[in-house]
């Protein structure tokens, strides 16, 4: 199994696009979205046909991918799950959650795209169904929580808090109150998804404390854009591919920065354990090296 959570840099696109962007629909020139998709497929040993993402809409519909699809109008999904190898499949943010799952024992792995809307809806819950389906087990496995605005980063209004812990009673726990503004609220995001994962069974769970929008450098982030009135925004993936049987991947070292974590399946005792990724030499290492399993 192989895993990223991919950054903007290491790509061709330009201007506010620059330059791993792999969001289709940000009005970034096709040919280097294209580029950009290749060059995270070929990362991840898998061909560009074989990296599959979806329209995403802040839903709860999951998509069992049973192969690669074909060229067209892509389904609606906020989270795709397989259990086929080679075939590598991810989602595109820029400040909402991005979360990848695996269950080895069972040859499962899943991504989610958790936005505030998909979390609450229930998003999380659906993908882990979806997995069981599949005869994964939440007991086995395990699920981190990618890059995503943090929490000092997230103010909201009163009307959101108060959709919120009235849909959700429990998750009041993730707001505070503003330190700019005693009427608004900060909100977690990225441990409100753990939360969710919690409630679904799992208990091997990490949530990485990196803000999307905090980080220019390394991240795209829809609401920094937004502030900054500027109406084009990229996104970065995260992605996931089971190996094939057999398979001796032979991948490119990632460009400078364009990876902010990886980790690959290696051989333990006592089953399949995780361990950071080993990579050639280049120029800058990656933005996250460490790797704590939970």
């Amino acid at each position: 199994m192989r895993h990223g959570f991919f950054t903007r840099q290491g790509g061709v696109s330009l201007g506010p696009h620059s330059s791993l962007n792999c969001g289709a629909s940000t009005g970034d020139q096709a040919d280097a979205v294209r580029e950009n998709r290749a060059r995270v497929a070929g990362n991840l040993g898998v061909m560009a046909t074989n990296l599959v993402t979806a329209k995403q809409v802040h839903g709860i519909s999951v998509g069992l991918v049973t192969g690669p699809w074909t060229e067209g109008a892509l389904p609606e999904h906020d989270a795709l799950v397989t259990n086929l190898p080679g075939v590598a499949i991810g989602v595109l943010t820029a400040d909402c959650a991005p979360i990848v799952l695996a269950d080895l024992a069972a040859g499962v792995v899943a991504v989610a795209h958790a936005g505030w809307r998909g979390a609450l809806a229930g998003v999380i819950e659906a993908t882990v169904a979806t997995m069981e389906r599949l005869r994964a087990r939440p007991d086995r496995t395990v699920a981190v929580v990618g890059p995503t605005i943090a929490q000092p980063s997230y103010e909201v209004g009163p009307e959101f808090h108060e959709t919120f812990v009235t849909t959700d009673q429990a998750s009041a726990p993730f707001f505070t109150v503003s330190p700019r503004d005693e009427t608004r609220f900060l909100f977690d995001l990225a441990e409100y998804c753990g939360a969710r994962l919690i409630r679904t069974g799992l208990r091997r769970i990490e949530v990485l404390e990196i803000d999307t929008l905090a980080d220019p450098h390394r991240f795209f982030s829809h609401r920094r854009s937004t502030l900054a009135a500027d109406a084009a925004c990229g996104r970065q993936i995260s992605a996931i591919v089971l190996a094939s049987e057999g398979q001796q991947v032979q991948r490119p070292p990632p460009p400078a920065g364009g990876i902010c974590r990886q980790a690959v399946a290696l051989p333990g005792a006592g089953g399949p354990e995780y361990g950071p990724a080993t990579f050639p030499a280049h120029p800058t290492p990656p933005f996250f090296p460490g790797v704590r399993w939970l």
